[in-house]
């Protein structure tokens, strides 16, 4: 007698409810405002055409790429994965871009909000991970 099949878990998984992350996307939009912002101002001294390129790569790929599910657009599906690298990369970003173009204790200060959004992003990255 064949046994039944067992629901896979990623699968189970998958038919979570996204996790309700509204203070969290608060922390993630003040980040990438930070980036969107720092970065350019960063690599203005070296390149202009660099700058406004960085302007379109933070903005334009978070905009066109996302998984389905955690945006209500979805232009591009991805794995939710490639959203959590996105996320990496404004996060890493604005830190980096901080502590080049300003002052260290603004600097400081944009490293611990990195720290938070990053904390406060993981319920929603475990989410991700299993679509």
């Amino acid at each position: 007698m064949p046994s039944e099949p067992r629901p896979d878990d990623r699968a189970a998984s998958a038919s979570e409810p996204r996790p309700d992350d509204r203070v969290a996307s608060v922390f993630r939009f003040a980040t990438e405002l930070v980036a969107w912002v720092a970065t350019p101002w960063a690599l203005a001294s070296s390149s202009v055409p660099l700058a406004v390129l960085s302007v379109i790569v933070l903005i334009g790929l978070p905009t066109l790429f996302s998984t389905p599910g955690d945006k209500r657009h979805v232009i591009v599906a991805v794995p939710g994965f490639v959203t959590i690298l996105l996320v990496a990369l404004q996060v890493v970003a604005a830190v980096a871009a901080a502590w080049v173009a300003w002052h260290a204790f603004a600097a400081a200060l944009v490293s611990v909000l990195a720290v938070v959004t990053v904390v406060m992003e993981l319920p929603r990255w475990r989410w991700l991970l299993s679509h």
